[in-house]
């Protein structure tokens, strides 16, 4: 989900050299993707919506918190030396808890790590249905914290808001559409590690919305910023907290606008990533 503030698109590789031209936006397009004028309001409905859920972990306070410490080293560590545009690190876990990657290394690589595939996690479609929601809740945080969270979470997921974003009150998309909601970590920070707990910075861009022939809410993307708090337990790190902040977001490219039917495909045809630091 787009976990705006905030929540969850598609990373390219730098290097070229070339002119970049503009191509100003097809208005003649038929398709709900190519009409610029019903985009704007509903990437800031849905935008708001995936917001409030989201600013709903954020508000989930921990006595036993860090004050943190130690940051400095953190930080430079986890920098990349060389192309900031390559992967730096250790290969991803090999473990799993349910259908989520587990066993993350006690170390700033192994934070990032966590910090990255709980994002992907929290802000996917599953989080829209009452079962795979609580399954997630429980699997990514601190198990002092993820019962109350998942009731928190159950009333946030109200008829109301899902009705807001098209689905029905089961969490299921209406018949001919295909419910979106992913996020795709760009980058991570370590902000502070000490002991046993961590901050991480996930920068992501999300994708959200209805791809259908009939959908006035077609799929939008947004930019944000995702800050956890994790905290190491039973071998693993484990969001304690979480919060975001809009951005950064780069200008939008000249790219032509899919299709309802091209998203849709896609979002069936190509899974997702376990990411690795």
């Amino acid at each position: 989900m787009s976990l705006g503030d905030e929540h969850g698109g598609l990373g390219g590789r730098g290097g070229g050299t070339g002119q970049t031209r503009t191509r100003l936006p097809d208005t003649g397009s038929p398709d709900a993707y190519g009409t610029p004028r019903r985009t704007p309001r509903a990437s800031r409905s849905l935008i708001t919506v995936v917001g409030v859920v989201v600013l709903l972990i954020a508000a989930i306070a921990f006595a036993n918190r860090g004050s943190g410490g130690g940051g400095d080293d953190g930080t430079d560590a986890a920098a990349p030396r060389t192309n900031p545009t390559a992967p730096t690190g250790v290969p991803p876990v090999t473990g799993k808890n349910g259908p989520l990657p587990a066993g993350f290394a006690r170390d700033e690589q192994g934070a990032q790590s966590a910090a990255a595939n709980y994002a992907v996690a929290l802000g996917s479609d599953a989080m829209f249905q009452r079962d795979s929601r609580r399954a997630i809740v429980r699997a990514v945080h601190d198990p002092a914290v993820a019962e109350d969270l998942a009731d928190r979470m159950d009333k946030a997921y109200s008829a109301t808001l899902l009705s807001s974003v098209g689905l029905g009150e089961d969490g299921s998309a209406p018949e001919g559409s295909t419910f979106v909601s992913r996020t795709i970590p760009v980058g991570t920070k370590v902000v502070d590690i000490t002991g046993d707990k961590a901050t991480v910075e996930v920068w992501c861009t999300g994708l959200v919305g209805l791809a259908g022939d009939d959908s006035t809410r077609p799929v939008t993307h947004n930019w944000f910023t995702l800050t956890e708090k994790l905290t190491w337990v039973g071998g693993d790190w484990k969001v304690a907290s979480s919060s975001q902040k809009e951005g950064p977001t780069p200008v939008n490219g000249d790219n032509r606008a899919a299709t309802s039917d091209e998203i849709a495909d896609a979002v069936a045809g190509y899974g997702g990533f376990t990411y690795a630091r």
